[in-house]
């Protein structure tokens, strides 16, 4: 497999999915509320029913309050609507972003020029999806969540020679325990493929996100909405303004961490608290000139602008040339 291109631009992913519950104005003032609390993305969900399910197609077991056909036919939005939305994300200098569930809206988005693309995890082994997309050249994001190495190898491997990837660790649980949040794959999807590596979080909380930003994902993807009360498939999991606030800073402070690595060797920056904090040999009694130093002779004491402690053993078997008095810093050069 060739090492996909990487995408080098950090992001914050609001995963506004269907919370809108299929209101304009809901999902335009998501946009702004999403904006507000330091996303650098919105992603939504496009989805045509007629083209990316049967009828008769179950719904997850946390959502069964309608059928799928009457939910995702009620909140879908059409053409115009689509077009408004990404133009207010414009507006708020926030990136408009979209998964699509079928080749027609793969078309949908496509006409409004998106930037780039978020692979479901379910889409992973839709493999005519994935070639459509791949053909496009831009931007791709997939969703691990629901697949093995080897529908994932597959995946890649399609896009890989034509688009930019981020492949992103992702726990299809709703809500994902602890347990399953699975941090240790983001190292290796980075081993195995050498490229972006991002996180699409289901945890409650939000520490799972700023662990994976510490670990080496670059884009962080959270679900977001006005209130866990609000219906639907995605608020009860989803995370509300004020704690979105929050993680989006902590996440970019990690990321600032990251970006400024510190040289362990360079330590002339703490010489002036090396002389206050280590300690200096000093005599451990009153001592005789003549007396030839043993370990006993030797005591350890603040500050370290003496000999350092260190070097306690360069003096073992060394002759005092002076009286020294007890705490007395020792000195090279009344030594021989």
């Amino acid at each position: 497999m060739n090492t996909p291109k990487s995408f080098n631009q950090k992001l914050i992913i609001a995963e506004v999915g269907s919370v809108h519950d299929g209101s304009f104005g809901n999902a335009i003032k998501i946009i702004s509320a999403a904006a507000k609390s330091g996303a650098d993305c919105v992603k939504f969900q496009t989805h045509i029913f007629e083209s990316e399910s049967l009828s008769n197609a179950p719904s997850p077991k946390y959502f069964s309050d309608e059928n799928r056909d009457e939910y995702f036919n009620r909140t879908a939005f059409n053409f115009d609507q689509w077009k408004k939305l990404k133009e207010e994300c414009e507006r708020q200098n926030i990136i408009f972003l979209s998964s699509p569930f079928s080749n027609d809206a793969v078309d949908l988005l496509e006409e409004l020029n998106v930037f780039g693309y978020k692979i479901p995890s379910g889409e992973v082994t839709n493999i005519p999806l994935i070639e459509k997309i791949a053909n496009i050249g831009k931007p791709v994001f997939i969703s691990s969540g629901m697949s093995d190495w080897k529908e994932l190898d597959r995946a890649v491997k399609i896009i890989s020679n034509n688009c930019e990837i981020v492949i992103m660790q992702c726990s299809s649980i709703y809500p994902c325990p602890k347990e399953s949040v699975g941090l240790n794959v983001i190292g290796e999807i980075k081993k195995r493929y050498s490229c972006a590596v991002g996180y699409s979080d289901h945890y409650e909380g939000i520490e799972a996100a700023i662990a994976a930003a510490a670990l080496g994902a670059t884009v962080i993807e959270k679900h977001f909405t006005f209130s866990k009360q609000m219906y639907g498939t995605d608020a009860q999991f989803a995370t509300e303004p004020n704690e979105f606030s929050i993680m989006t800073k902590y996440i970019k402070n990690v990321w600032s961490m990251n970006d400024n690595p510190v040289d362990k060797n360079y330590i002339k920056k703490y010489n002036d608290m090396k002389k206050i904090f280590e300690k200096s040999i000093v005599a451990s009694s009153d001592l005789k000139k003549g007396t030839i130093i043993e370990k006993q002779h030797l005591d350890f004491k603040k500050p370290g602008n003496g000999i350092s402690s260190s070097k306690y053993d360069e003096l073992i078997g060394l002759c005092i040339k002076k009286d020294m008095l007890k705490d007395e810093q020792f000195n090279i050069k009344h030594l021989e």
